[in-house]
């Protein structure tokens, strides 16, 4: 079997390839530049071809011949700066793909999301497949364009496309990765005063990793599952963090005032030309309380998860 992953120079499509070895032989997508660190020795054992998801001549060249897509390529930005490039990258290079997929006849495909396809509305603090997009201040430019590309996995699933849709929450990877994760470790380990008020949903990388691979085993085709071990309050998880890190646990909660001061201090940040942690969007959705329900995948793998301890523990290399 002939497997192409997208985006698999990135820190899951690496563990995606990883997963998927086992059943078949390893395409991978990249472009000129691409690090492939990331993939250690395994780089040299994918077949890789040269292209990008909004250049369609690429796709099409790499994914004749596929027997399974995985669609792991994305940009991540939650500044509106970047909302043009979001939806070029996000939403038009997955119209791309889903196209030349049909046009080939190629039908099998793993669509990476997020839950910020999903959509967060006001009032609704637990979050399943089933939830409706609505138009909401708590949507960041990310989560349109992540939800405008599953709207073109299943326009392509009526034209023939046989999709899996997975939407992982946080993916907690290790200290030296430049995921969201590996950031919130290096924010810990300056120690932490204040804490937000709301919750943090996280799965290990390394159980989203497999989670996918097993549902693609089963055959759950045309089925859309929430990728998420659990939330916590963000006290108990930041809590914990410092503890293995041998700092102070947090002890005061974001008030109005002191998240004001954030924010501003955010806005000079951008001001020198670096990139601020959190914007007003990203900073009021944390002091919320939500819950992605993983009662679907549950119910599909009976999936045993890593508990937190040991994914600290593997994060910031103490195992």
């Amino acid at each position: 079997m002939n497997i192409l992953i997208t985006g698999i120079t990135g820190i899951f499509g690496a563990h995606l390839a990883r997963e998927f070895k086992s059943l078949g032989k390893i395409h991978g997508l990249k472009r000129p530049q691409s690090d492939l660190s990331l993939l250690g020795e395994m780089a040299e054992e994918i077949i890789w071809h040269k292209g990008d998801v909004q250049d369609y001549q690429s796709l099409q060249r790499a994914i004749k011949g596929m027997d399974l897509v995985i669609h792991a390529a994305g940009l991540v930005s939650f500044e509106k700066k970047d909302q043009e490039n979001l939806l070029k990258v996000n939403h038009n290079g997955t119209a791309n793909l889903v196209n030349v997929m049909l046009s080939l006849g190629v039908k099998k495909l793993i669509h990476i999301s997020s839950v910020a396809a999903l959509g967060r509305t006001p009032n609704q603090n637990t979050v399943t497949e089933d939830h409706k997009w609505a138009d909401s201040p708590w949507n960041s430019p990310y989560a349109v364009s992540k939800y405008l590309a599953e709207l073109e996995v299943w326009r392509a699933a009526q034209e023939g496309l046989q999709p899996l849709v997975v939407n992982p929450s946080l993916l907690l990877t290790t200290d030296e990765s430049d995921r969201s994760s590996a950031a919130l470790y290096g924010f810990a380990k300056k120690g932490l005063a204040y804490y937000p008020k709301g919750d943090i949903n996280y799965i290990d990388i390394r159980d989203a990793a497999t989670i996918t691979r097993r549902l693609y085993e089963t055959g759950n085709w045309h089925e859309r599952f929430i990728l998420n071990k659990e939330s916590k309050s963000y006290k108990e998880f930041l809590g914990l963090l410092a503890s293995k890190l041998g700092k102070t646990q947090p002890s005061k909660p974001i008030t109005g005032g002191k998240l004001s001061m954030m924010l501003m201090a955010n806005r000079m940040i951008r001001l020198f030309g670096f990139k601020a942690l959190v914007n007003k969007q990203t900073a009021t959705i944390a002091q919320l309380p939500i819950h992605f329900s993983n009662v679907k995948v549950n119910e599909a793998l009976h999936y045993q998860y890593r508990n937190l301890e040991d994914t600290f523990d593997w994060a910031l290399n103490k195992k």
